[in-house]
């Protein structure tokens, strides 16, 4: 599983929309590779991280989560909801 962000999970989940993502999925026992795509402000269409996330899901925002089924998890609140209901199988 790719989770992609912006520029990394740091800051605090309370402010910090990627990390909250990440933090969600590691609670829940998932080990997701995490891709920066760089971007912010306005930027976003400038860096080809982004450019894939609009290509796929019609948006620049991350973070998205890529399962390795081939499945995209579009935003936090998705991804969040996501981790709580798919917990990682004991030993993966």
């Amino acid at each position: 599983m790719d989770l992609h962000v912006c520029y990394g999970t740091f800051g605090t989940a309370e402010r910090h929309p990627c990390k909250k993502a990440c933090e969600a999925l590691t609670d829940a026992g998932h080990q997701p590779k995490v891709v920066k795509t760089g971007g912010c402000y306005h930027t976003d269409r400038l860096w080809s991280g982004r450019r894939k996330i609009k290509r796929l899901t019609g948006n620049y925002k991350v973070p998205t989560l890529f399962l390795d089924d081939g499945t995209i998890i579009d935003g936090t609140q998705s991804i969040v909801a996501w981790a709580a209901e798919h917990p990682a199988a004991l030993g993966h």
